[in-house]
């Protein structure tokens, strides 16, 4: 299954899709249906918040710096029942977010967040972790960066394999370009493409600095991660 075939169809977003259908090192499958990505949820028409709606989400973890949210507020307190988290994933400003290694190369973004920014790591996977078992959406802005992270690390747990975790992330670069491009048309379309440009070597050297800290479950007990958090991370993608 390529990712094409697990893109979501929630008029206006770009970049949704499902976390599900990803090859496992032991020839398994992730579970479809238990957590969903995406871009931006305020760019959400009338018929894509009835569409989210109609899918059964249940949660919704917004990763946007609280500014963005102010500048554009989610539109899902609409949805009767959905229950909407917020965690400034990169720290508490873009400012502040830059003094700690906004400023890195792509392919060691992650590895900057997994380092500098394990607090704020540790209380977004625990939402998920503690969230009800029906479909859960987590979300940035364009959708890759934040939100690629998020679900390069519950992958892994899942033991998706490295192959399909890189290429999960990189489908939001094929997912964003030409709309971006489009959305941008007065910028410089080279600095669209690099804005957008999500390399898979960002997800390669991910894994491998979590292999520096004894792997994914270690990593994640060493940010405050409890057993029967990890275990119910891993089984929002690897049922039984």
């Amino acid at each position: 299954m390529d990712d094409c075939d697990r893109a979501l169809e929630f008029p206006a977003l770009l970049n949704a899709r499902d976390l599900g259908g990803h090859v496992t090192v032991d020839g398994g499958l992730t579970r479809h249906g238990s957590l969903l990505r995406s871009d931006d949820l305020a760019q959400l028409t009338p018929a894509g918040l009835a569409a989210l709606a109609d899918y059964g989400v249940q949660t919704v973890l917004d990763l946007r710096w609280p500014e963005e949210i102010e500048l554009w507020p989610s539109p899902v307190s609409r949805i009767p029942g959905l229950r909407y988290e917020s965690v400034s994933l990169l720290a508490e400003s873009p400012s502040r977010w830059r003094e700690l290694g906004g400023g890195c190369a792509k392919e060691q973004w992650k590895c900057a967040v997994l380092e500098h920014l394990r607090p704020q790591l540790r209380q977004a996977l625990g939402i998920i972790a503690a969230a009800p078992p029906g479909p859960l959406l987590f979300h940035c802005v364009a959708g890759k960066d934040r939100t690629g992270l998020i679900a390069a690390v519950l992958l892994a747990l899942a033991d998706a394999v490295p192959d399909a975790i890189a290429a999960d992330y990189a489908a939001s670069t094929e997912c964003l370009r030409e709309a971006y491009l489009g959305r941008y048309a007065d910028s410089d379309p080279e600095a669209i493409i690099e804005a957008v440009r999500c390399p898979q070597e960002g997800v390669y050297n991910m894994l491998a600095y979590l292999e520096t800290q004894g792997g994914v479950r270690t990593y994640l007990r060493a940010i405050g991660l409890g057993a029967a958090e990890i275990e119910q991370l891993r089984a929002r993608l690897r049922a039984g």
